[in-house]
């Protein structure tokens, strides 16, 4: 895989020790735990969780599992829940079918979510628990963005 057209949707694609990248060739069934940076485009049964880190799904992404991170930065597909204390962006290529909790959200136009939102923007999104694991209820609210929305 090119990782120019991996990184190429990355603000800052300077290489970095703490940066670390799984490309579309990468099938995981478990746990992702990272520390500061994960670029991931690949497949993953199971969650993707960091305290202090910030994780960009790319397109060819596809999580079924729960998201636990400081920030995400949404290109591809997740079927589960999403909990950042502070941002998340679903962009345009973005499929999101779970909730969503937040201190910060940016949905471009053209991304899809269906789910719940919780936008607490005066305090940050609260501690990851074991509690929060799970998948969406299919009675949830709809939302469907075809709007840029910041929150």
């Amino acid at each position: 895989m090119n990782l120019n057209n991996l990184t190429s949707f990355m603000p800052d694609t300077t290489p970095s020790a703490t940066k670390n990248i799984l490309t579309n060739d990468v099938q995981i069934k478990g746990a992702i735990n990272f520390e500061s940076e994960l670029i991931f485009d690949g497949k993953i049964e199971g969650e993707i969780v960091s305290e202090n880190g910030n994780l960009t799904l790319g397109k060819n992404a596809e999580v079924n599992g729960e998201v636990r991170t400081k920030n995400v930065v949404v290109h591809g597909t997740v079927n589960g829940n999403i909990t950042v204390t502070e941002r998340v962006e679903l962009k345009a290529s973005s499929q999101l079918t779970g909730d969503l909790r937040a201190v910060r959200i940016v949905i471009e136009e053209g991304a899809t979510f269906i789910g719940k939102s919780e936008v607490t923007p005066n305090k940050p999104a609260p501690a990851f628990k074991a509690s929060d694991r799970g998948t969406a209820p299919a009675t949830t609210k709809t939302q469907s963005a075809s709007a840029p929305a910041v929150s």
